[in-house]
């Protein structure tokens, strides 16, 4: 995270005052904000194959699906963020149109230039989610998904193999590597960005800039 933007604090109000009317989102945490990226074929693609099963599944239902431009807020954080596919059932969620607070699975897409934040330092905050139950993290450039499911003595890894089923117990959910990866190309690794951030102008302060998704 730059420095620059450390000394660039903006509130939360202002943060959803301004963002409101921003051309582009912003995710932010406790003070920063941080312009997101432009998303790559493979990343939408996935992101619209998990969202369009799910939603399918789930219709008719209480739990609601949830693509990138819905904001997350993780209180306890002091942070919003827009994840690239999330579910929640709460019924304050459904009456609340603009940010979601209490969702059961959160699902990012991952890309060379986001992976390491989204296992670090994102994934901390998301885990202060007392309704979270399983993180999801699926990779663009190779056929690779690993969930994160709470447990009662913490979080517990589980990666899928190849011919695995991806399975989400708390909404009754499963699908193959193949329904998630359907018309993807795989991503070459060289030619993502690599990842540094850029200082670019925010409301009135500045903002760092993540790499493309």
């Amino acid at each position: 995270m730059s420095n620059l933007a450390v000394s660039s604090f903006i509130t939360v109000n202002d943060y959803l005052a301004r963002e409101a009317e921003s051309p582009i989102k912003h995710e932010y945490v406790d003070g920063e904000v941080f312009a997101m990226g432009g998303a790559t074929d493979a990343h939408v693609t996935i992101s619209l194959n998990l969202a369009s099963m799910l939603r399918a599944h789930l219709r008719g239902g209480p739990c609601r699906v949830y693509i990138t431009d819905m904001k997350l807020q993780v209180e306890r954080a002091n942070a919003f963020f827009y994840p690239d596919v999330f579910v929640t059932c709460a019924a304050a969620d459904a009456s609340e149109p603009l940010i979601k607070r209490s969702p059961s699975v959160v699902i990012e897409i991952l890309s060379k230039s986001t992976e390491g934040y989204d296992r670090g330092d994102k994934f901390a905050r998301y885990r202060l989610l007392e309704s979270l139950q399983d993180y999801v993290l699926i990779d663009s450039r190779r056929r690779v998904v690993d969930v994160f499911r709470r447990h009662a003595k913490g979080w517990m890894l589980q990666p899928l193999a190849d011919d695995g089923l991806l399975e989400l117990p708390t909404l009754d959910f499963s699908c193959t590597m193949d329904e998630i990866y359907e018309d993807v190309t795989l991503e070459s690794v060289t030619d993502e960005p690599d990842g540094e951030p850029e200082l670019n102008p925010f409301f009135c302060g500045t903002a760092s800039q993540r790499g493309a998704r």
